[in-house]
């Protein structure tokens, strides 16, 4: 395991060599552990309580995989395709994820401990009641026009990610680190975002958000001289 370090979290995430692990091509029949999974297609296919364990998945093709239950824990997964996957109950933990796609991805009831998303895509995302259970990270992702409904994402780091017409909704978000995110017409409500770290350059749009919680009325100067 090696330790990585954004902002303020550190995450510990897996350390593996290709040459200690089993080369996999088809999908197994129970659980994965300790298998290099190269160019794979397993699109589409439905698994249930399964584990997958230390593990590197590098250019496989799970779009619109069904994985309901079990655990993906010690795993690195890189330029891999799960658009359209609908991940339910599944426990995500010290895992990396680089560079891959989870355009109108499902992930429901996901807890996530120990993970590092970097450089990848949640465009069209739902994320529903996903938990950070530990340190998580999102870097120079792509998260627009999602969905984020009753997710416990307190302390989460979202630097240098793409927040644009991302909605949140009943999200526990306090604490969140969006330095260096774009924000634009990212919404949420205002009790969401207690205690979040942002830079001077994204205070207008988080001036944005409050006129347009709180239905300020902004009127200029010159208008108010014509009511008197």
């Amino acid at each position: 395991m090696r330790t990585t370090t954004v902002g303020d979290v550190a995450i510990l995430l897996p350390d593996l060599d290709p040459e200690d692990l089993d080369h996999v091509n088809d999908l197994p029949d129970d659980d994965l552990h300790d298998g290099l999974v190269q160019d794979a297609s397993w699109r589409g296919r439905q698994i249930a309580d399964w584990s997958i364990r230390g593990c590197r998945i590098t250019g496989a093709d799970l779009g619109e995989i069904t994985w309901e239950g079990g655990a993906l824990y010690g795993c690195e997964i890189v330029q891999t395709d799960l658009s359209g996957a609908a991940l339910t109950g599944v426990s995500i933990e010290r895992c990396s994820v680089t560079g891959s796609r989870f355009t109108g991805a499902r992930l429901i009831d996901v807890r996530l401990k120990d993970v590092l998303f970097d450089n990848c895509r949640f465009d069209y995302a739902t994320l529903n009641r996903v938990s950070a259970a530990g340190s998580v990270a999102f870097t120079d992702c792509t998260l627009v026009h999602g969905t984020w409904s009753s997710c416990r994402l307190s302390g989460v780091v979202l630097r240098s990610c793409d927040l644009s017409d991302l909605e949140l909704e009943s999200c526990r978000f306090d604490g969140a680190d969006l330095r260096g995110s774009r924000l634009h017409a990212f919404t949420a409500p205002l009790d969401n975002l207690r205690g979040v770290t942002l830079t001077g350059e994204q205070l207008p749009e988080l001036t944005r958000m409050v006129v347009h919680a709180l239905s300020v009325d902004v009127r200029t100067d010159a208008a108010r001289g014509h009511d008197r």
